[in-house]
C-alpha cells in the first residue's frame, strides 16, 4: 500500500481524522479540502486504498478498498475483502491511540466506498470512537447488522448524501441510514438537493461544523 497523505496538526495535536477516499482515487484527492475544515489540533490521515482489479469495472486495475461486484442493495459483496480492509483500519486506529490520542478522539470519515468501509470499521471497532463522517455511501454487509456491531451506540453518525447521485442511489443511502437509526442513538442524515455523486462547499462547511461539535464533546479528557 502506498503511504498515506498526512496533513499534521498546526496546533498540539489532541485528535485525529482518518479518511478514505473513493473508488479510483488516492489519498491526495481529499487532503487539501479536509485540511482546510479540520480544527488546528487535528491531524488528517488520507491512506491510499491498494490497487486491485475492481468486477464492477470489468475487471480493471485502480485503488480500491475491497472489490466492487454490484452497487445494487441486495447485491453479492465481497465480504473476505471489507473484513480485511477494515483490519488495516483497526491498524491505523490503533496507531494513534499507540501515539497517545484517545480512541475518543479520533474521527473516521470517507467519501463513497471510502464512506462505506469508514461506517463499517467504526461499527466493528470496540472503543467508542469520536464519530463517524459517511459522504455519499452506504453500509456494507448490512444484513449482519445490528450482530456485527461491537462499538457504543452512542458514536455519532454524520451521513451526507446527494439526492442526484447517478453512481451510489441517494435511496441506497436513506435506506442505510434508517437500518443505522434502528440501532445507534446519535444518526444524522443530511439530503444536498442537486448534488450528483461529489462533494460540495455546503457539504464540508457541515462537516467542519461538526467535527468541531464532536471534539468540544470531548474536550474534558
Amino acid at each position: 500500500m502506498a503511504a498515506p497523505v498526512i496533513v499534521e496538526a498546526t496546533a498540539k495535536q489532541t485528535a485525529t481524522l482518518i479518511f478514505m477516499h473513493g473508488l479510483g482515487d488516492t489519498g491526495h484527492g481529499w487532503s487539501s479540502a479536509l485540511a482546510a475544515i479540520r480544527p488546528p489540533f487535528m491531524k488528517v490521515i488520507c491512506p491510499t486504498a491498494p490497487t486491485q482489479p475492481v468486477s464492477l469495472n470489468a475487471g480493471f486495475r485502480m485503488p480500491s478498498w475491497f472489490d466492487l461486484k454490484t452497487l445494487d442493495i441486495g447485491g453479492p459483496e465481497d465480504e473476505p475483502g471489507i473484513q480485511s480492509a477494515r483490519d488495516n483500519v483497526h491498524g491505523m486506529i490503533q496507531k494513534e491511540i499507540s501515539a497517545g490520542i484517545p480512541a475518543n478522539r479520533i474521527v473516521l470519515g470517507g467519501f463513497s466506498q471510502g464512506g462505506a468501509l469508514a461506517l463499517y470499521s467504526a461499527l466493528t471497532y470496540d472503543q467508542p470512537l469520536a464519530g463517524v463522517v459517511a459522504l455519499s455511501c452506504w453500509l456494507p454487509l448490512h444484513k449482519q447488522f445490528p450482530g456485527a456491531k461491537v462499538n457504543s451506540d452512542d458514536v455519532p453518525i454524520f451521513q451526507a448524501h446527494g439526492d442526484y447521485d447517478p453512481v451510489v442511489p441517494y435511496k441506497f443511502g436513506q435506506l442505510s441510514a434508517s437500518l443505522l437509526k434502528s440501532f445507534m442513538k446519535n444518526v444524522t442524515f443530511k439530503t444536498y438537493n442537486g448534488l450528483s455523486h461529489s462533494s460540495s462547499d455546503d457539504e464540508m462547511d457541515d462537516v467542519k461544523d461538526i467535527i468541531s461539535k464532536w471534539q468540544q464533546g470531548n474536550n474534558h479528557l
